[in-house]
């Protein structure tokens, strides 16, 4: 199962695991695969005793750091001579205010507009420069964009700290963008995966992203979550897989209950691809939270990142607040990010286990292939 990638970076597995969770990042690291953190929930401060963190329980093992720096925000959240808040209209404050009255939600907190500001920063390219410093001051063996090329700064700190820099992308024009930046590794999402995804199906996609940028290495993303699946996306010519989604209902994960439980009972058409929680298409399950903001005839329309983020964020805080307490409403409203393999997520298990069963999987599709070709 040994692959370029596992020689290069120094893993037993060529299994990514993308989550916020530094528990599930060092599970995985420690049996055999190569976790990834998401910085975007973090501050530098914060990201920086994340990391340390996981080095004390890696023993030196190999792990990632993704972030989010996209290509495009509005120009008014760059800013700075202002405040993000500021730029929320009030039809879109009034909107979350009735939503959260209509599902019997309390009203959510105002944000404190330091914190607002701070967080929105984060995933515009000059904010994720303080946590590309913070991380690249730690043990990592790669560093991920997760929207749009590199920045020159990232590829040229990543490089001259001897770290390799993977892409997210989701089309073949992306995945040439993305070369041409500096990225030393891509990563082909399919639309089947949660979070910020394009609309081409991994089937399709890796195999084209593979052939358009050798002999550079190809992570497959989106709908991964068995050993079976692993098989068929090393068999289109990846060198391992990104997975995300089959983390979230680890024990480790950091994942809500009450969010975790609507991931075990949810079928794969329970998800959808929709900007109400970021600005920009992330595919999540599917609530009233998704259906009021884009097909409520009263939605105003989701604002463009960081913006929507922020009011987003602010009210699911409250929601998910409230659905631990198990209103009715709330539960309604609740979601996350997910890709459509919730589908197969029917049981949670540790971390470890997930790579093992991956694993022992895998090997078995590829015996059962040995003997049809023979």
């Amino acid at each position: 199962m040994r692959t370029a990638i596992c020689e290069r970076l120094g893993v037993e597995f060529p299994l990514f695991a993308f989550s916020h969770c530094r528990d599930v990042v060092a599970a995985v690291t420690n049996a055999g695969g190569f976790g990834v953190l998401g910085a975007i929930a973090y501050s530098p401060d914060q990201l920086d005793t994340e990391l340390t963190w996981i080095d004390e329980r890696v023993g030196g093992r190999p792990y990632g750091v993704d972030v989010l720096v996209p290509g495009r925000v509005d120009a008014s959240a760059l800013d700075r001579r202002a405040h993000l808040m500021d730029f929320i209209p009030e039809r879109h404050r009034d909107f979350v205010t009735h939503l959260l009255s209509k599902y019997g939600v309390g009203a959510a907190p105002q944000p404190m507009t330091a914190v607002a500001d701070e967080f929105g920063r984060r995933v515009t390219a000059a904010g994720a420069t303080g946590l590309i410093d913070v991380a690249l001051e730690h043990r990592i063996g790669l560093i991920a964009s997760a929207l749009g090329p590199p920045p020159p700064e990232m590829v040229a700190r990543a490089r001259s700290a001897g770290v390799p820099v993977a892409a997210l992308v989701g089309t073949v024009e992306h995945a040439r963008r993305q070369v041409a930046a500096g990225a030393d590794l891509i990563v082909a999402q399919g639309t089947e995966a949660g979070g910020h995804t394009g609309e081409i199906s991994t089937m399709v996609l890796v195999p084209q992203v593979v052939d358009a940028v050798a002999p550079l290495p190809v992570l497959a993303a989106g709908g991964i979550a068995s050993g079976r699946q692993m098989a068929a996306a090393m068999a289109l010519g990846a060198d391992g897989v990104w997975c995300g989604s089959v983390w979230l209902t680890t024990e480790e994960a950091e994942t809500p209950p009450a969010v975790k439980r609507k991931f075990l009972a949810a079928s794969s058409l329970d998800t959808v691809r929709s900007r109400s929680r970021t600005g920009k298409p992330a595919r999540q399950l599917r609530s009233a939270w998704t259906d009021e903001w884009d097909a409520s005839q009263e939605s105003p329309g989701p604002l463009g990142m960081p913006l929507q983020l922020l009011v987003a964020e602010g009210a699911m805080a409250r929601i998910v607040a409230a659905a631990e307490k198990g209103e009715p409403g709330a539960v309604e409203l609740v979601n996350y990010y997910v890709g459509q393999v919730v589908g197969q997520l029917d049981q949670v298990k540790p971390a470890r286990q997930v790579v093992y069963d991956l694993v022992s999987e895998f090997g078995d599709a590829v015996e059962r292939l040995k003997h049809l070709s023979g």
